[in-house]
């Protein structure tokens, strides 16, 4: 093959809509969203349900980029908030089942 040939395997792949990024989603649309997006669906995974400013003090994120975090995974489903029991003017958020 020569190098002004087009790679075939990388252009299948891209018709396709395959994604070689493995997010735990399995439809590719974690891998799609921003770096802070990400590292908030982490720390859901992991310390779940928190409101946003556990979410802030675990990332060390600052709260508006959290919120900002939260509408992308909410707009793609990844994410459900609650009512905090505790205290009624906050949410508590966790990953969707």
């Amino acid at each position: 093959m020569s190098t002004t040939e087009p790679d075939r395997e990388i252009d299948e792949a891209a018709e396709s809509g395959e994604s070689s990024g493995d997010d735990g989603t399995g439809d590719g649309t974690l891998a799609e969203l921003p770096p802070s997006a990400k590292l908030v669906y982490k720390v859901l995974e992991y310390e779940a349900p928190l409101t946003q400013e556990g979410i802030a003090a675990e990332s060390r994120l600052c709260p508006r980029t959290v919120r900002y975090a939260l509408g992308k995974l909410a707009d793609q489903d990844l994410v459900t908030s609650r009512v905090c029991l505790e205290d009624a003017r906050q949410s508590k958020y966790r990953l969707a089942e």
